[in-house]
């Protein structure tokens, strides 16, 4: 590169950016708005909302991780007391979803098994394949044949016709 280069062609920019004066007779109203704009509605927002949080922060409450207290079966519910029945019947759906979900999971290890393994599912998944089957079967044993209407009465009339079958069975 050249020493004698040419200065005026290629200006340094100023060290110091020369501050702006205002030939205006009226103040800039915008600082003054911002300034109203944080006291009046930003600062009373933000105050509600962390004492929010902090109330929030005492007492967590994960809804996906809620525990309910198992209830009486079906089969031991007195007669005539219509909270039990209706207590039974949410704990049967909501374990046969739970049941559903099992089901589900078992299955999807097994399909990451079989992409995984690819031509040597066959061996190398057998375990998944003999776990979904048990999971299957104890599935299809207890909620197969219900459809989706099914409630935790026909569950239990089927059970113990089922029962009945096997002591027929074994006799």
């Amino acid at each position: 590169m050249p020493e004698d280069h040419d200065w005026e062609a290629y200006k340094v920019p100023p060290t110091r950016t020369p501050a702006v004066e205002s030939t205006a007779p009226l103040p800039n109203p915008v600082p003054f708005l911002q300034t109203l704009f944080s006291y009046v509605l930003d600062a009373p927002v933000t105050f509600v909302r962390e004492w929010i949080e902090r109330q929030q922060s005492k007492n967590k409450f994960y809804y996906y991780h809620q525990k309910f207290r198992r209830v009486p079966d079906l089969s031991e519910c007195l007669e005539g007391d219509y909270l039990c029945f209706f207590e039974a019947e949410a704990q049967w759906r909501r374990d046969r979803m739970v049941d559903q979900e099992i089901v589900e999971i078992v299955r999807e290890r097994l399909g990451a098994c079989k992409q995984r393994e690819g031509p040597n599912q066959f061996q190398n998944c057998a375990k998944e394949v003999e776990l979904l089957k048990q999971v299957t079967k104890a599935y299809q044993d207890r909620y197969g044949d219900l459809g989706y209407h099914g409630n935790a009465r026909t569950c239990l009339m089927k059970q113990k016709h089922r029962m009945m079958e096997e002591r027929k069975a074994a006799q």
